[in-house]
């Protein structure tokens, strides 16, 4: 429900919106799980205006930090961003879209990375595209050779598996290493998700 409410409010369907929130606050609401009650404070926060739709993302932020619910707070913090940018408040845009960022980079969530990245830009804030973007630039076979070596296989391993030479594998990582601008094969856990 949560993401029907989202969905709604970004076509413009309020009314949808709003049947969306109260379907969901049927569920959370007697849960008491503060991942349900942040949850449904998000979704509310999307269908208030002014001071209490402030209100609703702080305490969705607040009950989410305190459930495990990672990607939630993240997304909580990236509509809070979103919201306060409308409002013509990049300070404080700029500081919930910085930690919605970081959290979507660090668990992986590159969709939602790259759409916080493109709302930082819009605040002025210049934030450099995930390794995982970047990666587009390699060619598969490079793909397959740096998803190997990131995985602990050896030049001769590789190279057995994909009928090629050690010298032919050390070649393409030597390209992927430029390519990524990393210098060895322990950072390609970080560069290559």
């Amino acid at each position: 429900m949560s993401e029907l409410v989202e969905a709604a409010v970004r076509c413009g369907d309020r009314t949808q919106a709003v049947q969306a929130v109260e379907r969901l606050a049927r569920t959370t609401t007697p849960s008491t799980t503060e991942w349900g009650l942040g949850t449904e404070a998000r979704s509310r926060a999307l269908i208030s205006e002014g001071a209490e739709a402030d209100e609703l993302y702080r305490e969705a932020i607040e009950r989410l930090g305190h459930s495990r619910g990672t990607v939630a707070l993240a997304r909580a913090h990236l509509l809070h961003g979103e919201w306060l940018r409308m409002q013509e408040r990049g300070g404080e845009a700029r500081e919930q879209l910085t930690t919605a960022h970081e959290m979507f980079a660090a668990i992986g969530a590159e969709a939602f990375a790259e759409r916080t990245r493109l709302e930082l830009a819009a605040c002025g804030v210049s934030v450099p595209q995930s390794a995982q973007q970047r990666t587009v630039e390699l060619t598969e076979q490079e793909r397959q050779i740096a998803r190997r070596a990131r995985d602990g296989r050896s030049n001769a391993e590789i190279g057995a598996e994909l009928f090629l030479s050690a010298r032919t594998i050390e070649w393409h990582l030597r390209k992927v290493f430029n390519k990524l601008g990393i210098s060895s094969r322990r950072e390609l856990r970080t560069a290559l998700p």
